[in-house]
């Protein structure tokens, strides 16, 4: 093993438009070369780690989680560009037009990687300038656990290197050398012959010297395969919106931006020491590594504060059939009592009696605010619990409704309710939400979204510099989406695939025109990649301790909102519970409706109170007079 090689530098597709690694495809990679582990390294996020760990502890790989992350050049709060160098230095001066340096981090065991969630959404939240920022301060506060290096050619260090700041180079390494520690910290040295990183290898390595600070080799990987390099020029040029013919374009310069085998790294400088000694230390680097209790299940789950001497149970016991009486004032049947006596027993038993009560709170919180809350929908409706506390209007007995399609013993899951608000209500319910619970305890959640089929051929049309309608006469030749789904484009050419047959059009043109061949070839490497962030429309994470313990957090710029890095299924793989808050804009014109016949003819409609019998609406029905109406 001690000849083996361990990748600490990779760009995984969530470097997103830049990196264009697959995971399941690295896995397969790292494990046919036989290193025993790999590393995760995105720009400035962690949208990965997860998915990252898991197929890393599928494969028998340990997983490294760390980052490539932005440092600001003086501190997070400094939202200017700040230059280094004189005007003739601008070539050489710090990154991002004076906003920011490089480093990269990795976490050393599970501290560490809370730690990194903590640096990630504190440099989101408040160093955001372009990109997200940590500094010194930060990196002093969170640096327990962590393992980081000078970076790449952007790092700090090598950028005073090239500046001429030799002393101020030292001074660096030494800083950051004492933040995390002499054993926890490495220089570290790539060559993908460029002239950038071979003007700063000596100075490095007399740091190095002087400081005691081992030296470490990445490669600075983008994709998996020598093969895909292709595929990630055009990445590159629909991140740029350039064209592959263009000289001119972003690319990248040298070469070899992939998981390349441990000979192939060890023979880049096969007779110097130096290189030889980095390379092992990377194996060093990943045996420091202890994955125990990284990503581990934890009840967080709000607290509902009840009154003094009730503990959870009891308090939810009393509201709920405060809220029987409530809703039959001149008493109930058997079936209904035997009804919550079921439902209360099952739901204390599954442990989310806060859940019900955290929930009835803000739909009562908004509809004493005057806002429209809908009656219900989905599995909830079945529920009589969830009726008596006013989270639903209407009684699941009446109409037949089934509880255990909500919450099921042998199907024991986190209960979602789907609340629907009038559109202004919405906002504004979660806004109660956050300050109920604390801003450091409600986030939206992020979502990912691929490119898709079509539009990977599209890209690859306008990359290769087709016209347009090239790319839409071979996406009109497509089979149609099926239920929203396109065929995969291996799946056009892949006989076993259920609608190969439906994809003979396609084929047809790639086998008489070159150029759709060409569109095809490029479309593939596309396909699949993540392409951009976004925001769940409707789920929002609530929990009862400080989310940024527990996940990733990045600050919208726009509006300020808060967002996990994490998508749902991760959030709630950790023990997050998402409340989904639906703006519906049937309700709004609902209340307004409501409000118009109050004024225009003194009439009070109670939409709960309408019965379901009402012949001239079967009538308006029956006409299919039903725009506008909502889940008819």
């Amino acid at each position: 093993m001690s000849d083996s090689f361990v990748h600490l530098h990779v760009h995984t597709e969530y470097s997103m438009l830049d990196g264009a690694a697959r995971m399941k495809q690295l896995f397969a990679e790292v494990t046919r070369l036989g290193m025993p582990a790999v590393a995760i390294t995105d720009h400035g996020n962690m949208h990965g780690a997860y998915d990252f760990y898991k197929q890393a502890i599928a494969a028998g790989v340990t997983p490294v989680i760390g980052v490539e992350a932005y440092l600001a050049p003086a501190t997070r709060f400094d939202k200017k560009r700040i230059n280094w160098g004189t005007p003739d230095q601008k070539g050489d001066d710090v990154s991002g037009n004076g906003g920011y340096t490089h480093m990269t981090m990795w976490a050393r065991n599970a501290e560490g990687l809370h730690n990194l969630f903590r640096l990630n959404s504190r440099a989101s939240m408040e160093g955001y300038y372009y990109k997200p920022r940590m500094d010194a301060e930060l990196l002093a506060e969170y640096s327990s656990g962590l393992m980081a290096t000078t970076g790449c050619p952007s790092g700090e260090i090598q950028t005073r290197l090239r500046l001429g700041h030799t002393e101020e180079a030292l001074k660096a390494a030494a800083k950051y050398q004492d933040i995390f520690g002499k054993e926890n910290f490495f220089l570290e040295i790539m060559d993908h012959g460029l002239e950038i990183e071979n003007r700063v290898r000596n100075g490095l390595l007399e740091i190095s010297r002087k400081l005691d600070i081992p030296p470490v080799i990445t490669n600075d990987s983008h994709y998996t395969r020598p093969d895909e390099a292709e595929a990630h020029n055009a990445l590159l040029c629909v991140q740029s919106g350039s064209l592959l013919s263009d000289p001119n374009r972003f690319k990248f310069d040298g070469d070899g931006y992939y998981i390349k085998s441990a000979e192939e790294m060890r023979a880049i400088h096969a007779n110097e020491d130096f290189w030889q000694q980095g390379c092992r230390n990377t194996l060093l680097v990943a045996e420091k590594v202890d994955t125990a209790g990284m990503f581990t299940y934890q009840n967080l789950m709000p607290k509902f504060p009840v009154p003094e001497g009730e503990t959870e149970e009891s308090w939810f016991r009393k509201e709920v059939w405060a809220g029987m009486n409530r809703r039959w004032p001149e008493g109930f049947d058997e079936e209904h009592r035997n009804q919550a006596d079921y439902e209360i027993d099952m739901i204390l038993k599954m442990g989310f009696p806060s859940y019900f009560l955290v929930v009835a709170d803000f739909i009562m919180w908004a509809k004493n605010n005057g806002h429209s809350v809908g009656p219900g929908r989905g599995s909830a409706a079945g529920s009589i619990v969830a009726y008596a506390l006013g989270i639903t209007d209407l009684d699941p007995l009446a109409h037949g409704l089934i509880f255990e399609r909500f919450l099921n013993p042998e199907r024991v899951s986190m209960p979602d309710i789907d609340v629907d608000f009038d559109e202004h209500g919405r906002n504004e319910t979660i806004k109660y939400v956050t300050e109920r619970w604390g801003a450091d305890r409600v986030a939206m959640i992020a979502t990912f979204g691929t490119i898709k089929a079509k539009a990977a051929i599209k890209d690859a049309g306008r990359v290769l510099g087709f016209p347009y309608a090239l790319g839409d006469k071979i996406t009109k030749a497509m089979p149609p989406a099926v239920l929203g789904k396109d065929i995969p484009l291996s799946g056009i050419f892949d006989p076993k695939h259920p609608r190969y047959a439906e994809a003979g059009a396609v084929r047809e043109l790639v086998e008489n025109e070159s150029d759709v061949a060409k569109v095809m070839e490029v479309a593939k490497g596309l396909e699949g990649l993540v392409r951009q962030t976004g925001v769940h429309a409707a789920g929002v994470i609530m929990s009862s301790e400080s989310l940024l313990d527990h996940v990733p957090l990045w600050r919208r710029d726009a509006d300020g909102a808060i967002i996990t890095q994490f998508d749902y299924p991760t959030c709630e793989s950790l023990g997050l519970l998402k409340m989904d808050f639906l703006g519906l804009r049937n309700l709004t014109i609902m209340a307004d409706a409501v409000a118009n016949v109050e004024v225009t003819t003194g009439r009070k409609i109670d939409l709960l109170g309408l019965t379901l019998d009402d012949a001239p609406t079967y009538e308006l029905l029956g006409r299919g007079d039903t725009l506008g109406v909502f889940q008819l």
